[in-house]
C-alpha cells in the first residue's frame, strides 16, 4: 500500500462518519489519500476532519467562490491509483449509472483513469429495491467493484442488509486489490524527458520547444504499473510527485549524459523521450554578449548522442526504447534509428500532423519493434499514449 494514491468520494449518508477511520487505516498503511465530498456529506462529517486526517485539502465544489480556485476533476482522475466511493448513496448510485455529472465527485468519477470501488450504504428496503439491484449490476458491468453492504442495525432503527461495510473490511479490499496488481512491480525504469538548453552566454541558449509532457506522462504510466522510476528531466515547468519516483534535473545534453551514465547499468528499462539538442555552441561567453554588430556568428559542435551511448552500453537483460520526431519519411527514418542505436522499440510521430508534436496535450504515435512489427495508434491524450507505450513494452518483455 505504500505510496498508493487513493481518492475517496464521500456522499451524503449517515455512514460518512466511518470514513474518518478508513482514512486513518489507509494513512497508517503508507497510502496517500485525497478526498472529494458532496455538499450533502458535509452535514454528516466535517470537511475539516477529513482534510486533517488525509493531510490534503478536500474538494467539494467545482470552484472556490472565495478564492476563485478551480477544483480540477481531470487531475483527480489522473492522480489516483484507485477511487473509493464510501458511503455510496442510492442517489449517487443512480447518477453514476446514468452518467449524471452535477457535482465534483461525479465529474471526477467520469474522469477516473484507474479502477473504482464503491461501498453502498442505505436502508434495507432501498438496498433490496429492484432499481438499486439493477443499478449495482450495471456498475459491475461497467467495471466498478462493489464492496457489499453488511447486515446489522441501520440508522432507521431497523435491522437488515444495507449498512456500509466496516472501514477494516474496505481497507482489506483495497489491500487485496493492490496485491501484485502492477505489471512492472520490481522493475526499474530510467526515463529522459524535456528539452536541453545549450548555453551561448549566461542568459541565452540554444534549445527547442519540447515541454516534457510526454516524458512525464510516461513516468506516470510506469509508476501506475508498480515500477520504480528515475526521471532525468531537462528544463520544464512540470511537476510530478510519487514515492516511487526520483526526478533528476539537468540543463544541457552533457549534464543529461552524465546522469544517464551514472544510472543506466542499474535499470531494467530505459525510455529516452528527451528532445536533446543536436548541437551546442563551441564556446560559451563568460559575460552576456552585447548587441554591437548587425551579425553574430556562432560556431556549433555536435552534442553527444545519449540514446546511442545507452544502446551501445545495453546489457542483454536491458530493454531500450527510443523516440523519433520526424517531419518526413517517418517509418524509414525510424527503422534506421532503431537499428543504428540498438533499440528494442522506437516510438515515432510526425510533428506536422495536427495534435502531435511539442507543447500540445495530445499525441499520435506509431511503435516499431526490433522484428519490424509496426503498431499505429489513434490521436490520444499524452497520458493515454503513454499507457500504450507501457503496454507495448510489457508485451515485448514477455
Amino acid at each position: 500500500m505504500r505510496g498508493k494514491r487513493i481518492l475517496i468520494g464521500i456522499t451524503g449518508g449517515i455512514a460518512a462518519y466511518k470514513v474518518a477511520f478508513l482514512i486513518r487505516l489507509l494513512k497508517k498503511s503508507g497510502a496517500e489519500v485525497k478526498c472529494i465530498m458532496t455538499t450533502a456529506s458535509c452535514d454528516f462529517i466535517s470537511p475539516l476532519v477529513v482534510s486533517t486526517l488525509s493531510g490534503n485539502p478536500v474538494g467539494i465544489e467545482f470552484w472556490n467562490k472565495q478564492t476563485g480556485e478551480w477544483s480540477n476533476h481531470v487531475e483527480y482522475g489522473l492522480w489516483a491509483d484507485l477511487m473509493v466511493i464510501a458511503p455510496l448513496t442510492a442517489n449517487t448510485l443512480s447518477k453514476m449509472v446514468t452518467g449524471g455529472c452535477d457535482n465534483l465527485l461525479l465529474a471526477s468519477f467520469l474522469s477516473m483513469k484507474g479502477p473504482v470501488m464503491v461501498a453502498p450504504a442505505m436502508d434495507l428496503d432501498m438496498y433490496a429495491h429492484p432499481t438499486t439491484r439493477r443499478n449495482l449490476d450495471q456498475l459491475i458491468k461497467d467495471g466498478v467493484q462493489i464492496i457489499p453492504a453488511e447486515s446489522g442495525e441501520l440508522a432507521s432503527g431497523l435491522k437488515g442488509e444495507g449498512r456500509m461495510a466496516e472501514p477494516e473490511t474496505i481497507h482489506a479490499q483495497i489491500e487485496e486489490h493492490f496485491k501484485n496488481k502492477g505489471k512492472l512491480i520490481s522493475k526499474k525504469v530510467l526515463i529522459t524527458a524535456g528539452p536541453t538548453y545549450e548555453a551561448i552566454d549566461p542568459v541565452r541558449f540554444i534549445g527547442n520547444h519540447s515541454s516534457g509532457k510526454m516524458g512525464y506522462a510516461i513516468a506516470q504510466a510506469f509508476l501506475k504499473e508498480g515500477a520504480e522510476v528515475v526521471l532525468i528531466s531537462g528544463p520544464t515547468n512540470l511537476q510530478l510527485e510519487h514515492p516511487g519516483l526520483k526526478i533528476v534535473k539537468v540543463t544541457s545534453a552533457d549534464d543529461m549524459l552524465i546522469e544517464v551514465k551514472k544510472h543506466w547499468s542499474d535499470f531494467n528499462i530505459g525510455v529516452f523521450s528527451a528532445a536533446v539538442a543536436d548541437y551546442r555552441p563551441k564556446e560559451k561567453a563568460d559575460q552576456k554578449i552585447k548587441k554591437k554588430n548587425d551579425e553574430l556568428k556562432l560556431e556549433l559542435v555536435k552534442n553527444p548522442d545519449i540514446l546511442e551511448w545507452a544502446g551501445s552500453n545495453k546489457s542483454s537483460g536491458q530493454f531500450l526504447v527510443g523516440f523519433a520526431l520526424e517531419t518526413e519519411n517517418m517509418i524509414e527514418n525510424g527503422k534506421a534509428k532503431l537499428l543504428k542505436k540498438n533499440l528494442d522499440l522506437i516510438v515515432m510521430n510526425n510533428s506536422t500532423e495536427e495534435g502531435a508534436g511539442f507543447s500540445v496535450d495530445t499525441n499520435k504515435i506509431s511503435i516499431l519493434d526490433a522484428n519490424n512489427n509496426l503498431t499505429v495508434f489513434e490521436l490520444k491524450s499524452k497520458f493515454e499514449s503513454a499507457k500504450d507505450i507501457v503496454n507495448v513494452v510489457v508485451e515485448n518483455l514477455k
